[in-house]
């Protein structure tokens, strides 16, 4: 549809909460301050990988301005995590430590400073262990075990699955390459750190503050450990200063500040300093990838073969989703008739890696696009003209039972092509066609071999050691994952819509704002509908207490499910509005139109009724206007082990050019433009 059929969407709208945000006036989780609140601070462990002997807290309770100390035989002795498959955090370590960081005492004092202290009097006697901070390693030494569980020693998941006859799809090749690909991890840095406030009421029930992805999930998460009915707790997400899969997991200082506002009878805050949001991590993977595919003279895919490795750190989060991420989505983006994944996650005493922005899937695709890249060069095709010839077909399935739906990938390298004026540059700067390179062979160990080797780029011809480059890449990812994490029936997300007699109207919904702004599309959503201001919406978002559930900030998945649940009932509210101004203007519904703040009929719009007055008088005829939306995905998950990781109601995707300068001796790039 023309954008110009909308009132409200595609128009250059500020955020509903940008005023709040540049002017100071919003509340983060640590700019929370209540009556009688102590402060909380966690110790933790200086040792990757050691057995804790002996905690004694005494000298941290005799500080004076103490309110408690607790270490993890405080708490209910059950270990928690994202996943249902991986259980194996501790809120505070009680036998073992596994990397350093890991929180073993928990303080509570009448400030920060004092809390800090008493933390440092804590004594902990360590037997330390044998560190593995590397695959190798880890692989190396099955006799020393971070953990007891998972598919063999310090391999936390091991994931193979092939999709048709990979040998013979190579067999009918032209060309077959075998690459070796690293992708060094990277961690968070938000704007905020993270930061939590607890408060137990008079009644007995527990609120938390936090800032989080997944109000829904740190809910489960504490009625678990806590041994608290969740009809007891209360989670709301605060305003969150950045999330980019930092803050999916429930983490140990939001148990840990719960369980001391329970002892204390006051209000905790812990706010993370910058050292302990890199010791919370969760950031992207490290992954070592070698990659086997086959295409005929005219670029096209026959088959695909990768494997990859993940460093997953000392912890599971959500590593088991991340290892099948590394391998399934390839087939979305282009044609691969045959197909095949290995992959491996490996437990090393290191932070836990997380999903991190694309959650596993940046890393395969920086493998495959470079490896499109040396393919065309071989070929002696342009690289856009393969990929544009590759791209997969929409309203299809792929080997590994991914749906397709729309897809403009096509249209996407038309336009940067032609904006980037790619064929220009391609002339000017053509390099000359290398031959290829042996292959490497599959194994891990041959494949750490070469994984330093850098890959082909598209450079200036030159002697000069600084050279000119352009080169392009494509992706797909998901619009919303099409599994929950635990897999039911019930709805992915949820939205009620209530309109008052002021011609205010309510939007609940249960998703967090973590800075990528649902919250006004959520607004500009049903004011679009309703025909009124997106200022005359006030969003009341990711409250346990108040709003429906959503499953979180994650997977690109709110602006589709929760929109559509807030059309959903946006449509319903209006529905009755209109007929309600339908009876009192004598004339049929569907002649009634909202919009410009008024309901009415457009060939009689001096008798359209201001919006607050239409609401007064559907609420006069039918009692309070409160109306639900929900979505739940189409289940199309297939029908083989790993089959609900990677489905997603539709894919979307992205072309991108870019030009650069880089230094062939010092490595030093520069870039100079990007369409």
């Amino acid at each position: 549809m023309n954008k110009d059929a909308f009132a409200v969407i595609g128009q250059p709208l500020p955020k509903i909460d940008a005023w709040g945000k540049v002017t100071g006036e919003t509340r983060y989780a640590d700019d929370l301050v209540l009556p009688r609140m102590a402060y909380a601070k966690l110790l933790r462990s200086p040792h990757p990988h050691a057995l804790i002997k002996r905690i004694d807290t005494s000298r941290a309770r005799a500080v004076p301005g103490v309110y408690a100390v607790i270490t993890g035989h405080d708490l209910p002795r059950v270990k928690f995590g994202i996943l249902p498959v991986s259980q194996d955090e501790e809120a505070l370590c009680t036998e073992k430590v596994r990397m350093v960081g890991d929180a073993v005492a928990a303080v509570a004092a009448v400030d920060e400073e004092t809390a800090e202290r008493a933390a440092e009097l804590i004594e902990v006697d360590y037997e330390p262990l044998r560190p593995l901070m590397s695959i190798e390693e880890a692989l190396a030494h099955p006799e020393v075990r971070i953990h007891e569980y998972g598919d063999g020693p310090n391999v936390h998941k091991n994931v193979s699955l092939q999709f048709g006859d990979v040998e013979a799809a190579f067999a009918s090749a032209d060309l077959v390459r075998e690459d070796v690909f690293f992708y060094e991890g990277n961690t968070h840095l938000p704007m905020e750190q993270h930061a939590a406030v607890a408060a137990w009421g008079a009644d007995g029930k527990l609120t938390l503050w936090s800032s989080t992805q997944t109000p829904h999930y740190v809910h489960r998460m504490l009625a678990k450990i806590l041994d608290v009915p969740g009809a007891h707790i209360r989670v709301i997400a605060a305003p969150v200063g950045g999330g980019f899969g930092g803050k999916l997991d429930p983490f140990a200082h939001e148990i840990a500040v719960c369980k001391l506002s329970q002892l204390t009878g006051r209000p905790v805050k812990i706010t993370l300093t910058r050292e302990e949001v890199f010791y919370v991590h969760r950031g992207r993977h490290p992954v070592l990838m070698w990659l086997k595919t086959g295409f005929t003279r005219e670029g096209d895919i026959t088959g695909s073969h990768i494997k990859t490795w993940l460093d997953g750190g000392a912890y599971g989060s959500y590593g088991v989703a991340s290892t099948f991420y590394t391998g399934v989505i390839n087939p979305v983006t282009y044609k691969m008739p045959a197909y095949k994944f290995e992959g491996a996650r490996i437990f090393t005493n290191k932070p836990p890696c997380g999903p991190k922005r694309g959650h596993g899937t940046p890393q395969p695709r920086f493998a495959l696009e470079c490896q499109i890249d040396k393919a065309a060069e071989q070929l002696g095709l342009d690289p856009a003209d393969m990929r544009w010839r590759i791209v997969a077909e929409p309203f299809t399935k792929t080997a590994n039972h991914l749906t397709i739906t729309t897809i403009g990938l096509r249209e996407c390298i038309d336009r940067v092509v032609e904006a980037s004026g790619w064929r220009e540059k391609r002339a000017r700067w053509k390099r000359p066609v290398r031959a290829a390179a042996s292959p490497p062979q599959s194994g891990l160990g041959e494949a750490l071999e070469r994984r330093s080797e850098a890959p082909v780029g598209a450079s200036a011809a030159s002697s000069s050691k600084r050279k000119k480059g352009v080169g392009i890449a494509c992706s797909a990812y998901m619009t919303g994952a099409g599994t929950a994490i635990y897999w039911n029936n019930m709805p992915h997300s949820g939205v009620i819509v209530r309109a008052d007699r002021s011609g205010g109207v309510a939007v609940l919904c249960g998703a967090t704002d973590i800075g990528q702004g649902s919250d006004s599309i959520l607004a500009y959503l049903v004011a679009e509908v309703l025909g009124i201001a997106p200022m005359d919406i006030r969003v009341h978002a990711a409250d346990t207490d108040l709003t429906p559930v959503d499953l979180g900030s994650y997977s690109s998945r709110v602006t589709l499910m929760c929109g559509v649940a807030a059309i959903q009932a946006a449509n319903r509210l209006k529905r009755v509005v209109v007929d309600a101004v339908a009876r009192k203007l004598e004339v049929e519904p569907k002649t009634v139109v909202a919009r410009e703040g008024r309901v009415g009929v457009p060939d009689d719009w001096d008798r359209a009724l201001r919006f607050a007055q239409a609401v007064e008088l559907a609420e006069a005829m039918h009692g309070v206007l409160a109306f639900a939306g929900s979505y739940a995905p189409p289940k199309r998950a297939g029908k083989y082990k790993g089959g609900g990781v990677g489905p997603s109601p539709c894919y979307s995707y992205s072309a991108c050019v870019v030009e650069l300068t880089a230094d062939t001796e010092t490595g030093d790039v520069v870039l100079d433009d990007v369409w």
